[in-house]
């Protein structure tokens, strides 16, 4: 599955518009790789992300079509999630 489509699916990123914007400035990583909005993710891929003044570090354990929203939170297990410091810049 295309990495924006899984995380509006997941409901990590709630659209799919902002989804492409974040991967397109570099701010998501797939196994520790930088990813575009048309990388491929699979079961067991680590994704991070940098969101603000947060990154956040998951880990893929399901990937389905469609998602209620009760169900999004199942497809995916949160291994890091740390608030970034002033002095370091979430763009680099």
């Amino acid at each position: 599955m295309r990495l924006d489509k899984f995380l509006k699916v997941s409901r990590l990123i709630k659209r799919r518009t902002l989804a492409k914007e974040v991967s397109d400035q570099g701010r998501i990583e797939i196994n520790g790789k930088e990813a575009k909005a048309s990388s491929t993710v699979k079961v067991g891929d680590e994704l991070t992300i940098r969101l603000g003044q947060r990154r956040v570090t998951a880990r893929i354990d399901r990937i389905q079509e469609t998602s209620r929203k009760d169900e999004a939170a199942e497809m995916y297990t949160i291994l890091k999630e740390e608030k970034l410091g002033s002095s370091e810049n979430p763009l680099s």
